[in-house]
């Protein structure tokens, strides 16, 4: 066990992301995390499966394993836990915006419109699968002024290009909301509780 940590592994978990809001939320429920970077080309993974048909989960959490995959072929003996989240609006997949131009266009589709959020996880060692999974939450977001657009792009600045819809709930990105149905975790970018559910069932965390 590490320090004063819940986690039984001899070496810490590694995220195959360098993002720092997963890392957050893993270490702030006591689970000592290092990061790396898949590396992976996450359109090149996903372009023949919506070509195929896959549902938005589906395609997450190929994602998903396809970056816990190229982790833990570098990292032998190490738990390793792939990401992804997936922002559907009706029968657009949309990308994280490239810049605040593309970033005001994606408030401005997303107005008044309700959307999906597909997030999954893929836990694997020494190439091996041991649990992957995605839970979807639903949101709506409120009719947007154009000046309130331009106010919060203003506000949040080159911070919300992070977040596949453009905004960032643990901060004004809450009042673009009429309402939510999911988890916070799961908008967030990782199904946190599904992922605690896979490391207990692996006896990697107290029970």
């Amino acid at each position: 066990m590490t320090g004063s940590s819940f986690w039984l592994a001899p070496a810490p978990l590694v995220l195959a992301s360098g993002s720092s809001a997963r890392r957050d939320m893993l270490m702030a429920v006591g689970i000592p995390v290092e990061t790396m970077p898949s590396g992976v080309d996450e359109r090149e993974v996903e372009a023949p499966l919506i070509a195929e048909g896959a549902t938005p989960q589906a395609v997450a959490s190929a994602l998903a394993v396809a970056k816990a995959l190229a982790v833990s072929i570098r990292l032998p003996d190490r738990i390793v836990l792939g990401s992804d989240q997936i922002l559907t609006c009706g029968e657009q997949t949309l990308h994280k915006a490239a810049d605040l131009v593309e970033a005001e266009a994606r408030l401005t589709m997303l107005s008044g419109q309700r959307h999906e959020l597909h997030s999954a996880f893929a836990l694997v060692r020494d190439g091996a699968i041991l649990a992957e999974g995605s839970v979807t939450a639903h949101l709506t977001v409120r009719t947007l002024t154009p000046a309130f657009i331009a106010h919060y792009l203003a506000s949040l600045d080159q911070s919300i290009l992070g977040s596949v819809g453009a905004y960032r709930m643990e901060e004004l990105g809450s009042q673009l909301f009429d309402s939510v149905e999911g988890d916070h975790f799961t908008i967030m970018g990782m199904p946190l509780f599904a992922v605690l559910a896979a490391l207990r069932d692996h006896d990697l965390l107290l029970r």
